[in-house]
């Protein structure tokens, strides 16, 4: 094989980008305002025990992050939560519980959690897809105190906020792109979070594969991969 059939078919190294997890890499709106306040405002909770609810890719983990990071909290995910282990968890004031869902979590495990939490005078920050209070569970104790838990929800991304997250989601890849290709793939991609994601990943590979820059031409041959129907012939150059 040539030196030049090495570079024109060179083999992507699947690798994740690092995404930037800080308080300033986190991108506000007005879906995500409320729970950004309650995040900036610790310790200052007017309840000890929050839960914020929101679909997938909104900023859950971002903003757990930023709070474990200013509490010193351990991050625990829902589903390996064990009773026994809920007081070295709750050890040093502060828990974050990633990804709570129903039936996929011990209900005995987080009902001594919310009880010990409170006992401690501990804070403890929750994530869920969907809002405790309207679980159908088999604790009936446990039912009644979610109902009561504090949720702070987050709203899907808006245009702005999926064409912010494009740019942010390049730039964690160290990747180049004009506003030109990401209006470009704001108007055909999957509109969540999650679709800019995937759409980004995808183009990151290609780009590596073919070692071509990111562009509206090669972004319309990757969406059309992605979502037969979506791209479209591009008569630009590229």
């Amino acid at each position: 094989m040539t030196g030049r059939d090495t570079k024109s078919r060179q083999l992507p190294l699947d690798l994740p980008a690092a995404a930037a997890m800080q308080r300033e890499d986190f991108l506000g709106a007005p879906g995500n305002a409320a729970a950004l306040t309650l995040v900036d405002s610790f310790p200052d909770w007017t309840a000890r025990v929050v839960c914020l609810v929101g679909p997938a890719g909104t900023g859950k983990s971002h903003l757990a992050r930023v709070f474990a990071t200013r509490s010193g909290a351990v991050t625990v995910a829902a589903r390996d939560l064990a009773r026994a282990a809920v007081p070295e968890a709750l050890a040093h004031g502060a828990l974050v519980v990633e990804d709570l869902a129903p039936g996929d979590f011990d209900e005995a495990a987080l009902f001594h959690l919310l009880n010990l939490a409170r006992e401690q005078g501990a804070f403890v920050l929750m994530t869920a897809r969907t809002p405790p209070a309207h679980w159908r569970l088999a604790t009936p104790d446990l039912a009644s105190r979610l109902r009561a838990l504090p949720t702070v929800e987050i709203a899907a991304a808006d245009d702005p906020l999926l064409a912010a997250v494009l740019v942010k989601l390049f730039a964690d890849r160290q990747i180049p792109v004009d506003d030109a290709t990401v209006q470009f793939l704001l108007r055909r991609m999957e509109r969540t979070v999650e679709g800019a994601q995937q759409v980004v990943e995808a183009l990151d590979r290609a780009a590596l594969a073919a070692q071509r820059p990111v562009t509206r031409a090669l972004a319309a041959q990757v969406l059309r991969d992605l979502l037969p129907g979506e791209g479209e012939p591009e008569d630009a150059d590229d």
